[in-house]
């Protein structure tokens, strides 16, 4: 694809309701009480100045949240924020497989803060289930090879580790 061809989802922003958006199940993302109060006066001074990117899913007519799940809470535990959007957030909406949409959350949060382990070893536990590399891992969330060895081993499951290339500096 030549550079002029790709048009980033930025640049078609939907206003969506946000009753039609739901939250995902691998985030592993979470932010503290003060930062949240942070969140909420940012938005409540500055408005929404971040599109939440969502992914359709046309069969349930709803748009599953990638990445902005704080912002989106946000709206609906402040009614003031809630009233004055009408109800609305900006959305990017953008159309990857599971497996990207999983690494576009993370490369998103880690580019701004701190990850729940526990959270983060499952998502390194499913990717790997899905039958992706650790290559792949690393270079899409992107981890060292040492971080997504560590949160395999706080998993516990010896499958992740069944294709695992091992040092042979233990070889008599």
């Amino acid at each position: 694809m030549k550079p002029q061809e790709y048009k980033s989802p930025v640049y078609n922003i939907k206003s969506i309701p946000v009753e039609k958006l739901r939250a995902n199940e691998y985030n592993p993302n979470s932010v503290a009480p003060p930062e949240m109060e942070l969140l909420y006066l940012s938005i409540k001074e500055d408005g929404y100045t971040m599109p939440i990117v969502v992914y359709y899913h046309k069969d349930d007519d709803i748009y599953e949240i990638v990445d902005g799940f704080h912002r989106y809470s946000v709206m609906l535990r402040y009614p003031d924020i809630y009233e004055r959007e009408n109800g609305h957030l900006p959305c990017s909406v953008i159309e990857k497989p599971i497996s990207e949409r999983m690494a576009s959350t993370i490369r998103h949060n880690r580019a701004r803060g701190s990850h729940n382990v526990d959270l983060m070893s499952n998502i390194v536990a499913e990717l790997v289930e899905m039958g992706k590399s650790d290559k792949w891992i690393s270079r899409h969330l992107g981890m060292s090879m040492d971080e997504i060895l560590r949160l395999k081993q706080i998993t516990g499951l010896a499958a992740l580790f069944k294709d695992a290339d091992f040092s042979k500096t233990w070889d008599v």
